[in-house]
């Protein structure tokens, strides 16, 4: 239980009706969590607005009520808090209900397009391997100390998100790393949260069923550089075109990283190989285990940071050759004719043009690549056809196939896929609406050194189809089809 006077004196409050000596059950956001004692967030969400479930509350024993707009009819028995804005109150009720966790973690947001959770889950394996006990809050998985807790966000509800950090805390960490992503940043999930750090990748298009524009899209991605405290660093990617824009705002110690030129932190790719990469930061030279440029700016984000965090130079460099890939993240399969399988989480155009330009600098011009690739139902329509024709642009042999098609038809999203090819694809593309005979065809139609790229998916293991999560994991199908047990 938490004093309701505690709890209000970490947001800004325009109005209050009724008492604030009293003490609080339970913070909530959902009308269907209350009981009595409790307190209710009224926010405003996307489909759904809060302020709607006040009656209902009420009924159900809410002691307290934060809301954007007083309701027509006040209960003696209920204190009413008014405030600006319900998203943001709620991030920092969160914060103060576990003890503002945050401020006891060195805690690193990651953002951009591409990249978060590489760069992120990087991080968090950096800080462990210097000694130190962390966590993590990713897309594949969270972490707690090495505990793992399964997600289903990029970036949960503050109320989710702080009971976490507070474990964090309750554990021992010291560091914490997370993504941050636009949808978090726009709905004010961080809110209320310190961070030690941020870091932007890349931005390129994305959740603009969300966002609506490209500059909306931006303009969120932003919020969270433009809210990062003086004692923090704000470290960008000064090779992508929005990388000086996060920074404009920012009271934060501004920070870039490059591939391409002068930067507070530099990479270069020396040697590029299926299996790894030689690598210089800032002029010292580390063999890692990582494939592709995309990687590289993954790699140099983290190695930033590192120094950044305060972690000793020569540690930093010598764990940089230790750290792994990220499951689902160009993950490399070898099957038992020398085909190889590479499964990525590629479901942008940007990111699958990085992938499939990575697997061409390495097997040359006249490799063959085969790329299985679909797109999600439910969400962006405009990438679809660019996804495809980026795909055949960059492979031998493309096949169109199913993602997530969620509430769609897998056979109307192809055919949406379809549309951006020219005539001179067609030929080599076929379109198979079954996700694993998609697999199955493509392995089946590959000869020793030829690539396999399965993007789209990577570390997930479902597919959603009308509402249901069904069991599928494409590195499962692939290694069925190779004959490996696992």
């Amino acid at each position: 239980m938490k004093r309701l006077a505690d709890l209000l004196s970490a947001i800004t409050i325009t109005e209050i009706i009724g008492s604030d000596a009293k003490e609080i059950t339970s913070l909530e956001c959902d009308s269907r969590c209350i009981q009595r004692g409790s307190m209710f967030v009224a926010v405003r969400g996307v489909t759904v607005d809060g302020h709607k479930f006040i009656p209902l509350v009420t009924l159900a024993g809410a002691s307290a009520i934060v809301c954007e707009e007083l309701p027509e009819r006040l209960e003696s028995t209920v204190t009413y808090i008014k405030v600006p804005n319900t998203s943001v109150a709620l991030g920092f009720l969160a914060s103060q209900w576990w003890g503002n966790p945050s401020r006891k973690l060195k805690l690193v947001g990651v953002t951009g397009t591409n990249g978060k959770t590489t760069t992120a889950t990087l991080i968090y394996e950096m800080a462990r391997l210097a000694g130190h006990k962390a966590g993590l809050l990713s897309t594949v998985c969270n972490y707690v100390d090495g505990e793992v807790y399964p997600t289903n966000q990029t970036t949960p509800g503050p109320l989710v998100l702080n009971e976490m950090l507070h474990r964090m805390v309750v554990a021992g960490c010291t560091y914490a790393a997370m993504e941050v992503s636009s949808h978090a940043a726009h709905q004010h999930r961080i809110a209320g949260l310190k961070f030690a750090g941020g870091v932007f990748s890349n931005l390129t298009r994305d959740h603009l069923d969300y966002h609506k524009t490209v500059d909306a899209y931006i303009a969120a991605k932003k919020m969270f550089f433009d809210e990062l405290p003086a004692d923090a660093f704000a470290l960008t990617n000064i090779d992508d075109k929005c990388g000086e824009v996060m920074l404009q705002n920012t009271a934060a110690r501004k920070c870039t990283y490059s591939l391409r030129r002068q930067a507070d932190f530099v990479g270069r790719v020396i040697e590029p190989r299926l299996d790894g990469t030689l690598m210089s930061f800032n002029g010292h030279e580390v063999e890692t285990l990582f494939t592709g440029k995309f990687n590289a700016y993954n790699l140099t984000a983290v190695y930033g940071a590192s120094i950044l965090l305060g972690w000793d130079k020569d540690e930093v460099l010598v764990n940089m050759s230790r750290l792994i890939p990220v499951a689902g993240r160009f993950q490399t399969l070898h099957g038992p004719t020398g085909v190889t399988a590479i499964v990525d989480y590629a479901h942008t155009p940007d990111a699958l043009v990085n992938v499939l330009d990575t697997i061409r600098e390495v097997v040359g011009a006249d490799g063959v690549i085969t790329t299985v690739v679909g797109a999600g139902g439910n969400r962006d329509r405009g990438k679809r056809p660019i996804m495809a024709r980026e795909a055949a642009l960059r492979s031998t042999r493309v096949i169109l196939t199913s993602d997530n098609p969620r509430d769609e038809e897998p056979a109307e999203i192809i055919r949406e896929m379809e549309a951006g090819l020219t005539d001179d694809m067609r030929p080599h593309t076929l379109s198979i609406t079954d996700r694993r005979e998609a697999i199955r065809t493509a392995l089946m139609m590959s000869k020793a050194g030829d690539v396999v790229l399965i993007a789209g998916k990577g570390h997930e293991d479902y597919q959603e189809i009308k509402g249901v999560k069904h069991h599928f994991d494409d590195r499962e199908v692939v290694r069925e089809a190779f004959g490996q047990s696992k």
